[in-house]
């Protein structure tokens, strides 16, 4: 009689597929580009938060009492009020309106003038007297005096991560503003005659303060205003400077 042995044929060994691993590496490439993304989003606010933001002034008042009554820039009836913050590519969200309006005359005489800073390359940056589009130009508030005269001058613009930092595009120009120091100059070119300011002194206020656009009449300022930390609209920077001779 015959015997039978049955035996049970073993599997294949079947190597891993190569598209497999091919997977798997675009998925350690893809979470390394997304953490290097976000890393590239943070480092900025973290930058400004430790090494930039220390070096700013509590505020713009002196010691001294007298001398407190003669720089401050506080209007008590306005602060605190509130503001539309949903597009601020639109000047008219950034404070609310003023009752103050230019005359007629002198918005027709000048209705665009320039201003350069040059440690960060801006160079003749169209500032509108009537604007509200920060993704045209650079917005003078209104009711804020003209350059050159006794009064505060006020301009803002908008800004992005600096990574992003283009001086030509009005969407990031004020993008590197933070790095400014008191002594910088920035030069403004209105009604054909060059004004010489120097930075006396930065500080960083809430969105809902709008004592900086308060007047003063002892000299001629100009105060630049853009949103920190980078690429965020937590806080507002204010940038003071003071006419010199040019």
């Amino acid at each position: 009689m015959t015997l039978y042995r049955y035996v049970k044929k073993q599997p294949l060994q079947k190597a891993k597929p190569k598209r497999r691993m091919k997977n798997k590496l675009l998925s350690l490439v893809l979470v390394f580009l997304g953490f290097l993304i976000i890393g590239n989003a943070i480092y900025p606010i973290i930058s400004y938060q430790l090494f930039i933001a220390p070096k700013f002034d509590s505020s713009f008042l002196s010691p001294t009492i007298e001398a407190e009554m003669a720089q401050t820039f506080m209007v008590p009836e306005t602060f605190g009020a509130e503001i539309d913050l949903l597009d601020l590519t639109d000047a008219s969200n950034w404070f609310p309106e003023t009752e103050t309006a230019y005359s007629e005359n002198e918005i027709n005489k000048s209705e665009i003038y320039s201003l350069s800073i040059p440690k960060l390359g801006i160079e003749n940056a169209k500032v509108m007297i009537a604007g509200k589009d920060l993704k045209k130009s650079l917005v003078h508030y209104p009711g804020t005096a003209f350059p050159g005269r006794f009064g505060n001058t006020v301009v803002f613009g908008h800004s992005v991560l600096p990574q992003f930092y283009n001086p030509k595009n009005y969407m990031t120009i004020f993008s590197t503003l933070p790095t400014l120091n008191p002594k910088d100059e920035i030069i403004v070119y209105f009604n054909k005659v060059k004004y010489r300011y120097i930075v006396e002194k930065m500080i960083e206020v809430i969105p809902t303060d709008v004592s900086i656009l308060a007047q003063r009449y002892d000299d001629s300022y100009l105060t630049l205003i853009t949103c920190v930390p980078p690429g965020t609209y937590l806080k507002r920077l204010i940038v003071r400077a003071r006419l010199t001779r040019v």
